[in-house]
């Protein structure tokens, strides 16, 4: 089987965007910001429109509901970024391990996404359906398989799709060490020279690119046995109630 020339392959016309649930706030160092540059370069050699969110520093408030100034907050940035979420065809989730789970900031992301998730598309179906969803985890200690089953399990339940390989990560020796990109006395950097980080953090920008233009080609998912509406409207899509059998 001969590859095809990445230079084949133009994405353009697709956005994506990146939320970065680090613990530092701007300008601070974030590791995670290292390895979505990894991600969002490959993405930016073919025309995808990329974007990077620091949640720490956008003004998110917490709470499950879409606009937490209805309920106390003096101030939420949560709406203004949804209307850019709905934008965009591809959303990678990245972040740090902290106590062997996803940050608090990671974890505040995934709930605003739910506080929208049951929101309609002009097809009837639930507003994510047609985006695709991906993960990028960092940390020194073991858990990065955990924090991304967490997270891509969130994502498909607020209907994004998933595609294959869609996590990536690095992990340092356990406990206090280096973390992704810091300098090393030899001069080179940590996780740089990670085949397993390099390979998966590839594989995944492909595969999120590749679903997403196969989405918006197309059409998307379609809306037949997924429309919300309908059944609310009584439309059942060959369901039988076992009771009734």
């Amino acid at each position: 089987m001969t590859d095809a020339s990445d230079q084949e392959y133009d994405f353009t016309g697709l956005k994506a965007m990146f939320f970065n649930g680090t613990l530092t706030r701007s300008p601070g160092k974030s590791h995670s910001d290292i390895l979505i540059e990894v991600s969002a370069n490959i993405m930016r050699k073919h025309n995808v429109d990329t974007e990077v969110v620091r949640v720490i520093d956008a003004g998110i408030a917490t709470g499950l509901y879409p606009d937490m100034t209805d309920y106390g907050w003096a101030s939420d940035a949560w709406p203004a970024i949804y209307e850019r979420i709905k934008t965009a065809d591809i959303i990678v989730v990245v972040g740090p391990i902290w106590l062997g789970d996803n940050s608090s900031e990671t974890r505040k992301l995934i709930e605003r996404l739910y506080s929208v998730g049951h929101e309609l598309n002009d097809d009837g179906q639930y507003v994510f359906i047609n985006k695709v969803g991906g993960c990028l985890i960092t940390g020194n200690e073991d858990g990065a398989k955990h924090c991304a089953m967490s997270v891509l399990y969130s994502l498909q339940h607020l209907s994004f799709t998933i595609p294959p390989t869609a996590d990536a990560g690095w992990l340092g020796e356990i406990g206090p060490g280096p973390s992704y990109g810091d300098e090393l006395p030899d001069g080179s950097r940590a996780g740089f020279d990670s085949d397993f980080t390099n390979r998966n953090t590839t594989f995944m920008t492909w595969n999120l690119m590749h679903m997403a233009k196969m989405l918006k080609d197309s059409g998307g998912i379609p809306a037949y046995g997924n429309v919300r509406t309908a059944w609310d409207d009584g439309s059942r899509f060959d369901f039988e109630n076992p009771e009734y059998r």
